[in-house]
């Protein structure tokens, strides 16, 4: 039966996703939008993340979160070590 519930089921379950982008709202409205406690977690891990493919310098990763009217623009902006072309 469970099979047949599955396969003739034309109701699409939202309730969960839309319980679930609501929770986030509530979340971002209650830390406010001047609170970006995430951006030194973030740079953390991009600097983990890149450390593992070339040696890169931390200072060299900048991240900032910037308002452009009713927009937040991430900027990342990574400067990678000049790669040795001799061979």
């Amino acid at each position: 039966m469970a099979l047949l519930s599955f396969l003739f089921n034309s109701k699409p379950k939202t309730a969960n996703t839309a319980k679930e982008r609501l929770q986030i709202i509530i979340a971002r409205e209650r830390i406010g939008r001047d609170g970006y406690d995430f951006l030194p977690a973030l740079r953390e891990e991009l600097i983990a993340v890149i450390s593992k493919y070339t040696k890169v310098n931390p200072d060299d990763i900048k991240v900032s979160l910037d308002r452009q009217g009713n927009l937040e623009v991430l900027d990342v902006n990574v400067i990678l070590p000049e790669m040795d072309t001799r061979s």
